[in-house]
Protein backbone atom coordinates (compact mmCIF):
# COMPACT_ATOMS: atom_id res chain seq x y z
CA UNK A 1 0.00 0.00 0.00
CA UNK A 2 2.83 2.40 0.76
CA UNK A 3 4.42 1.57 -2.36
CA UNK A 4 1.44 2.18 -4.23
CA UNK A 5 0.53 5.85 -2.43
CA UNK A 6 4.43 6.78 -3.47
CA UNK A 7 3.90 5.86 -6.97
CA UNK A 8 0.99 8.22 -7.03
CA UNK A 9 3.34 10.93 -5.02
CA UNK A 10 5.80 10.77 -7.90
CA UNK A 11 3.41 10.89 -10.71
CA UNK A 12 1.80 13.95 -9.43
CA UNK A 13 5.39 15.42 -8.74
CA UNK A 14 6.98 14.52 -12.26
CA UNK A 15 3.92 16.16 -13.87
CA UNK A 16 2.48 13.05 -15.71
CA UNK A 17 -0.65 14.43 -16.56
CA UNK A 18 -3.76 12.34 -17.28
CA UNK A 19 -5.80 13.35 -20.48
CA UNK A 20 -9.17 14.72 -19.77
CA UNK A 21 -11.59 15.19 -23.46
CA UNK A 22 -13.56 18.43 -23.70
CA UNK A 23 -16.45 18.33 -26.14
CA UNK A 24 -17.83 21.68 -27.49
CA UNK A 25 -21.26 21.61 -30.04
CA UNK A 26 -22.40 23.77 -32.87
CA UNK A 27 -25.09 24.29 -34.53
CA UNK A 28 -25.31 24.88 -38.40
CA UNK A 29 -28.85 25.69 -40.21
CA UNK A 30 -30.35 26.28 -43.28
CA UNK A 31 -33.56 28.66 -43.52
CA UNK A 32 -35.97 29.93 -46.48
CA UNK A 33 -37.43 32.60 -44.48
CA UNK A 34 -40.16 33.20 -47.48
CA UNK A 35 -40.31 36.54 -49.21
CA UNK A 36 -39.33 38.27 -45.75
CA UNK A 37 -39.48 41.79 -47.19
CA UNK A 38 -39.13 45.37 -45.77
CA UNK A 39 -42.78 47.00 -45.43
CA UNK A 40 -41.16 50.13 -47.05
CA UNK A 41 -41.14 50.58 -50.38
CA UNK A 42 -37.19 50.57 -52.22
CA UNK A 43 -37.75 52.17 -55.55
CA UNK A 44 -34.56 49.82 -57.06
CA UNK A 45 -36.58 46.84 -55.84
CA UNK A 46 -39.43 44.92 -57.47
CA UNK A 47 -41.43 45.04 -54.13
CA UNK A 48 -44.24 46.77 -54.69
CA UNK A 49 -46.33 44.04 -53.91
CA UNK A 50 -45.06 43.54 -50.03
CA UNK A 51 -45.77 47.30 -49.51
CA UNK A 52 -48.60 48.70 -47.10
CA UNK A 53 -50.42 49.65 -50.55
CA UNK A 54 -49.50 46.77 -52.78
CA UNK A 55 -51.59 43.08 -53.42
CA UNK A 56 -50.32 41.80 -49.98
CA UNK A 57 -51.19 44.94 -48.00
CA UNK A 58 -47.81 44.26 -46.13
CA UNK A 59 -48.08 46.44 -43.54
CA UNK A 60 -45.22 46.59 -40.26
CA UNK A 61 -47.88 44.08 -37.91
CA UNK A 62 -47.33 41.76 -40.31
CA UNK A 63 -43.83 42.09 -40.66
CA UNK A 64 -43.34 42.01 -36.87
CA UNK A 65 -45.61 39.37 -36.56
CA UNK A 66 -43.41 37.27 -39.58
CA UNK A 67 -40.32 37.90 -37.42
CA UNK A 68 -41.60 36.77 -34.18
CA UNK A 69 -42.56 33.49 -35.19
CA UNK A 70 -39.35 33.05 -37.50
CA UNK A 71 -37.54 33.25 -34.28
CA UNK A 72 -39.90 30.91 -32.18
CA UNK A 73 -38.59 28.17 -34.75
CA UNK A 74 -35.02 29.15 -34.44
CA UNK A 75 -34.98 29.81 -31.40
CA UNK A 76 -36.72 26.42 -30.71
CA UNK A 77 -34.59 24.10 -33.17
CA UNK A 78 -31.77 23.05 -31.63
CA UNK A 79 -33.33 22.02 -28.01
CA UNK A 80 -33.60 25.81 -27.31
CA UNK A 81 -29.88 26.47 -27.96
CA UNK A 82 -30.58 28.59 -30.75
CA UNK A 83 -27.72 27.60 -33.81
CA UNK A 84 -24.32 29.06 -33.69
CA UNK A 85 -24.64 29.65 -37.38
CA UNK A 86 -27.66 30.04 -39.73
CA UNK A 87 -27.92 30.63 -43.55
CA UNK A 88 -30.99 32.47 -44.70
CA UNK A 89 -32.74 33.05 -48.56
CA UNK A 90 -35.48 35.20 -49.81
CA UNK A 91 -34.60 38.18 -47.54
CA UNK A 92 -34.60 41.88 -49.01
CA UNK A 93 -32.16 43.68 -47.24
CA UNK A 94 -30.23 44.14 -43.88
CA UNK A 95 -33.18 46.23 -41.84
CA UNK A 96 -35.25 42.98 -41.92
CA UNK A 97 -32.06 40.84 -40.49
CA UNK A 98 -31.67 43.83 -37.85
CA UNK A 99 -35.02 43.19 -36.71
CA UNK A 100 -35.13 39.76 -36.80
CA UNK A 101 -32.05 39.33 -34.64
CA UNK A 102 -32.67 42.59 -32.53
CA UNK A 103 -36.31 42.68 -32.44
CA UNK A 104 -37.26 39.20 -31.17
CA UNK A 105 -36.29 36.75 -28.87
CA UNK A 106 -32.90 36.06 -31.18
CA UNK A 107 -32.06 39.63 -29.38
CA UNK A 108 -30.27 37.70 -26.62
CA UNK A 109 -28.16 35.64 -28.00
CA UNK A 110 -25.80 38.08 -29.89
CA UNK A 111 -26.03 37.41 -33.67
CA UNK A 112 -24.36 39.37 -36.10
CA UNK A 113 -25.00 39.50 -39.72
CA UNK A 114 -23.23 39.04 -43.15
CA UNK A 115 -25.17 40.24 -46.10
CA UNK A 116 -24.56 42.14 -49.17
CA UNK A 117 -27.44 43.34 -51.41
CA UNK A 118 -27.52 40.73 -54.66
CA UNK A 119 -28.78 42.29 -58.52
CA UNK A 120 -31.40 39.59 -57.71
CA UNK A 121 -34.55 40.94 -59.79
CA UNK A 122 -37.26 40.54 -57.43
CA UNK A 123 -34.87 42.27 -54.67
CA UNK A 124 -34.27 39.02 -52.46
CA UNK A 125 -30.81 37.89 -50.98
CA UNK A 126 -29.44 35.34 -49.24
CA UNK A 127 -27.28 36.10 -46.13
CA UNK A 128 -25.55 34.41 -42.58
CA UNK A 129 -26.27 35.39 -39.01
CA UNK A 130 -23.70 33.79 -36.55
CA UNK A 131 -23.40 33.87 -32.54
CA UNK A 132 -20.60 35.73 -32.28
CA UNK A 133 -19.48 34.46 -28.67
CA UNK A 134 -18.59 31.66 -30.93
CA UNK A 135 -17.99 32.13 -33.86
CA UNK A 136 -15.97 34.53 -35.73
CA UNK A 137 -15.79 35.64 -39.35
CA UNK A 138 -12.42 35.85 -41.13
CA UNK A 139 -13.08 36.60 -44.78
CA UNK A 140 -17.12 37.07 -46.54
CA UNK A 141 -17.70 37.96 -50.20
CA UNK A 142 -20.68 37.70 -52.48
CA UNK A 143 -20.05 35.57 -55.62
CA UNK A 144 -21.86 37.57 -58.65
CA UNK A 145 -23.69 35.35 -60.69
CA UNK A 146 -23.88 35.91 -64.58
CA UNK A 147 -25.49 33.52 -67.26
CA UNK A 148 -23.30 33.56 -70.33
CA UNK A 149 -26.37 32.00 -72.49
CA UNK A 150 -28.34 35.32 -70.40
CA UNK A 151 -25.74 37.78 -69.47
CA UNK A 152 -28.34 40.58 -68.78
CA UNK A 153 -30.27 38.72 -66.16
CA UNK A 154 -30.63 39.91 -62.69
CA UNK A 155 -29.45 36.89 -60.86
CA UNK A 156 -29.11 36.34 -56.74
CA UNK A 157 -25.09 35.76 -55.48
CA UNK A 158 -23.84 33.36 -53.87
CA UNK A 159 -22.38 33.93 -50.22
CA UNK A 160 -19.08 33.02 -49.07
CA UNK A 161 -17.83 33.35 -45.56
CA UNK A 162 -14.99 31.87 -43.90
CA UNK A 163 -15.75 31.43 -40.62
CA UNK A 164 -13.81 30.65 -36.80
CA UNK A 165 -14.91 28.42 -34.24
CA UNK A 166 -13.49 29.09 -30.47
CA UNK A 167 -10.97 26.48 -31.12
CA UNK A 168 -9.56 28.45 -34.28
CA UNK A 169 -11.11 25.64 -36.54
CA UNK A 170 -12.18 26.42 -40.19
CA UNK A 171 -15.35 26.09 -41.83
CA UNK A 172 -15.94 27.38 -45.15
CA UNK A 173 -19.66 28.17 -45.57
CA UNK A 174 -21.36 28.59 -48.75
CA UNK A 175 -25.01 29.77 -48.50
CA UNK A 176 -27.36 29.73 -52.03
CA UNK A 177 -30.45 30.10 -53.36
CA UNK A 178 -30.41 28.79 -56.93
CA UNK A 179 -32.80 30.10 -59.63
CA UNK A 180 -36.58 28.59 -59.02
CA UNK A 181 -38.70 26.30 -61.12
CA UNK A 182 -41.58 28.69 -61.59
CA UNK A 183 -41.37 29.01 -65.32
CA UNK A 184 -40.54 25.21 -65.52
CA UNK A 185 -38.19 22.51 -64.93
CA UNK A 186 -36.83 22.25 -68.25
CA UNK A 187 -37.12 26.19 -68.92
CA UNK A 188 -34.33 26.60 -65.58
CA UNK A 189 -32.45 23.42 -65.77
CA UNK A 190 -29.28 25.27 -67.45
CA UNK A 191 -29.48 28.09 -64.70
CA UNK A 192 -29.23 25.72 -61.55
CA UNK A 193 -26.38 23.81 -63.71
CA UNK A 194 -24.54 26.84 -63.86
CA UNK A 195 -24.61 27.84 -59.95
CA UNK A 196 -23.73 24.31 -59.70
CA UNK A 197 -20.53 24.72 -61.60
CA UNK A 198 -19.55 27.85 -59.58
CA UNK A 199 -20.02 26.38 -56.30
CA UNK A 200 -18.01 23.58 -58.27
CA UNK A 201 -15.48 25.70 -58.82
CA UNK A 202 -14.78 27.13 -55.80
CA UNK A 203 -14.92 23.97 -53.70
CA UNK A 204 -12.50 22.37 -56.10
CA UNK A 205 -10.33 25.66 -55.57
CA UNK A 206 -10.28 25.57 -51.72
CA UNK A 207 -9.85 21.38 -51.67
CA UNK A 208 -6.96 22.31 -54.03
CA UNK A 209 -5.14 24.50 -51.57
CA UNK A 210 -5.98 22.22 -48.50
CA UNK A 211 -7.63 18.57 -48.93
CA UNK A 212 -8.79 18.66 -45.44
CA UNK A 213 -10.77 21.36 -45.85
CA UNK A 214 -14.45 21.64 -44.01
CA UNK A 215 -16.60 22.65 -46.56
CA UNK A 216 -20.34 23.28 -45.95
CA UNK A 217 -22.76 23.94 -48.50
CA UNK A 218 -26.44 24.95 -47.55
CA UNK A 219 -29.55 26.23 -49.51
CA UNK A 220 -32.84 26.17 -51.17
CA UNK A 221 -31.31 24.76 -54.58
CA UNK A 222 -34.55 24.29 -56.54
CA UNK A 223 -33.47 21.11 -57.08
CA UNK A 224 -34.06 17.22 -55.34
CA UNK A 225 -30.92 15.66 -54.47
CA UNK A 226 -31.04 13.45 -57.27
CA UNK A 227 -31.55 15.96 -59.78
CA UNK A 228 -28.49 16.74 -62.75
CA UNK A 229 -27.08 20.02 -60.82
CA UNK A 230 -26.21 18.22 -57.49
CA UNK A 231 -25.24 14.45 -58.71
CA UNK A 232 -23.36 15.61 -61.95
CA UNK A 233 -22.43 19.43 -62.20
CA UNK A 234 -22.00 19.88 -58.46
CA UNK A 235 -21.05 16.28 -58.21
CA UNK A 236 -22.38 16.10 -54.80
CA UNK A 237 -22.79 12.31 -54.01
CA UNK A 238 -25.39 10.87 -51.27
CA UNK A 239 -24.27 9.71 -48.52
CA UNK A 240 -25.50 6.42 -47.00
CA UNK A 241 -23.41 6.45 -44.24
CA UNK A 242 -21.90 2.77 -45.24
CA UNK A 243 -17.73 4.60 -44.83
CA UNK A 244 -17.47 5.35 -48.50
CA UNK A 245 -16.98 9.17 -48.88
CA UNK A 246 -16.97 11.49 -52.04
CA UNK A 247 -15.42 14.84 -51.81
CA UNK A 248 -18.93 16.47 -51.55
CA UNK A 249 -21.35 14.33 -49.37
CA UNK A 250 -25.10 15.34 -49.78
CA UNK A 251 -26.83 14.37 -46.41
CA UNK A 252 -30.60 15.21 -47.37
CA UNK A 253 -30.16 12.39 -49.62
CA UNK A 254 -31.35 10.26 -47.48
CA UNK A 255 -34.32 11.81 -47.02
CA UNK A 256 -35.20 10.65 -50.90
CA UNK A 257 -36.92 7.52 -50.54
CA UNK A 258 -39.33 8.57 -47.27
CA UNK A 259 -43.09 8.89 -48.03
CA UNK A 260 -44.41 12.68 -46.57
CA UNK A 261 -40.87 13.61 -45.79
CA UNK A 262 -39.43 16.59 -47.19
CA UNK A 263 -38.67 20.63 -46.91
CA UNK A 264 -41.60 21.30 -49.40
CA UNK A 265 -44.29 20.49 -50.00
CA UNK A 266 -45.78 20.97 -53.55
CA UNK A 267 -49.08 19.60 -54.42
CA UNK A 268 -49.16 15.97 -52.78
CA UNK A 269 -45.72 15.17 -52.63
CA UNK A 270 -42.87 15.92 -49.99
CA UNK A 271 -39.18 16.49 -51.11
CA UNK A 272 -36.07 17.72 -50.49
CA UNK A 273 -35.13 21.44 -52.18
CA UNK A 274 -33.22 22.46 -49.38
CA UNK A 275 -29.61 20.47 -49.14
CA UNK A 276 -26.80 20.31 -46.96
CA UNK A 277 -23.71 19.46 -48.63
CA UNK A 278 -20.37 18.74 -46.94
CA UNK A 279 -17.06 17.82 -47.79
CA UNK A 280 -15.48 14.51 -46.47
CA UNK A 281 -13.09 15.95 -43.47
CA UNK A 282 -16.19 17.01 -41.65
CA UNK A 283 -17.33 12.82 -42.19
CA UNK A 284 -14.16 11.22 -40.80
CA UNK A 285 -13.89 10.15 -37.69
CA UNK A 286 -10.27 11.32 -37.94
CA UNK A 287 -11.12 14.96 -37.22
CA UNK A 288 -11.42 17.15 -33.94
CA UNK A 289 -14.21 18.72 -35.86
CA UNK A 290 -17.07 15.67 -36.30
CA UNK A 291 -20.95 16.42 -37.60
CA UNK A 292 -23.24 14.66 -35.13
CA UNK A 293 -24.24 10.79 -36.24
CA UNK A 294 -22.95 12.14 -39.27
CA UNK A 295 -26.19 13.79 -40.74
CA UNK A 296 -28.64 16.48 -41.29
CA UNK A 297 -32.23 16.84 -40.17
CA UNK A 298 -34.88 18.20 -41.57
CA UNK A 299 -36.68 20.34 -38.53
CA UNK A 300 -40.89 19.77 -38.46
CA UNK A 301 -42.49 21.38 -35.17
CA UNK A 302 -46.18 20.91 -35.18
CA UNK A 303 -46.49 24.76 -34.22
CA UNK A 304 -45.22 25.08 -37.55
CA UNK A 305 -48.05 22.76 -39.66
CA UNK A 306 -51.48 23.02 -40.50
CA UNK A 307 -53.83 20.37 -41.86
CA UNK A 308 -53.81 19.70 -45.56
CA UNK A 309 -57.42 19.55 -46.60
CA UNK A 310 -56.79 18.84 -50.35
CA UNK A 311 -54.01 16.43 -50.41
CA UNK A 312 -54.07 14.62 -46.82
CA UNK A 313 -51.42 15.13 -44.05
CA UNK A 314 -50.35 18.36 -42.96
CA UNK A 315 -48.42 21.08 -44.77
CA UNK A 316 -46.09 23.95 -44.12
CA UNK A 317 -47.86 26.84 -42.56
CA UNK A 318 -46.68 29.78 -44.99
CA UNK A 319 -47.54 33.36 -44.64
CA UNK A 320 -49.19 33.77 -47.94
CA UNK A 321 -50.59 31.62 -50.17
CA UNK A 322 -51.39 33.36 -53.27
CA UNK A 323 -52.51 36.99 -52.54
CA UNK A 324 -54.55 35.47 -49.25
CA UNK A 325 -52.46 36.02 -46.11
CA UNK A 326 -52.59 33.21 -43.34
CA UNK A 327 -50.01 34.83 -40.85
CA UNK A 328 -48.05 31.67 -40.52
CA UNK A 329 -43.74 31.23 -40.93
CA UNK A 330 -42.66 29.56 -44.54
CA UNK A 331 -43.36 27.44 -47.44
CA UNK A 332 -40.00 25.41 -46.60
CA UNK A 333 -39.09 23.46 -43.50
CA UNK A 334 -35.94 24.57 -42.07
CA UNK A 335 -32.42 21.83 -42.07
CA UNK A 336 -29.91 21.66 -39.40
CA UNK A 337 -26.69 19.69 -38.20
CA UNK A 338 -24.55 19.25 -35.01
CA UNK A 339 -20.94 19.66 -35.15
CA UNK A 340 -18.75 18.20 -32.33
CA UNK A 341 -15.62 19.07 -31.33
CA UNK A 342 -13.39 17.06 -29.46
CA UNK A 343 -10.09 18.18 -27.77
CA UNK A 344 -8.21 16.02 -25.92
CA UNK A 345 -6.58 17.84 -22.76
CA UNK A 346 -4.28 18.02 -20.04
CA UNK A 347 -4.80 18.27 -16.31
CA UNK A 348 -2.00 20.79 -16.49
CA UNK A 349 -3.94 23.02 -19.36
CA UNK A 350 -1.45 21.81 -22.40
CA UNK A 351 -3.34 21.03 -25.42
CA UNK A 352 -2.82 17.11 -26.63
CA UNK A 353 -5.22 17.84 -30.24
Amino acid sequence: MKNFLFLLILLFLSKISISQVDTSFYCVMFYNLENLFDPRDDSLRNDDAFTPTGMNHWTFSKFNRKINNLAKVILSINAWSPPDIIGVAEVENEFVLRQLCYQTGLKRYGYKIVHYDSPDSRGIDVALLYRHKNIRISESRAIPIVFPFEPRSKNRDILYVKALTIQNDTLHLFVNHWTSRYSGYAATIAKRNHYASVVRQWNDSLLMKDSSARIIIMGDLNDYPTDESIIEVLQAQPYTGNGKLSALNNLMHRFSNMKNVGTHKSGEFWGCLDQMIVSKSLLNNSDSLQIVEQKAEIYQADFMMVPDEKYGGVKNNRTYLGPRYLGGFSDHLPIFLRLLRITNRCRSGHLEQ
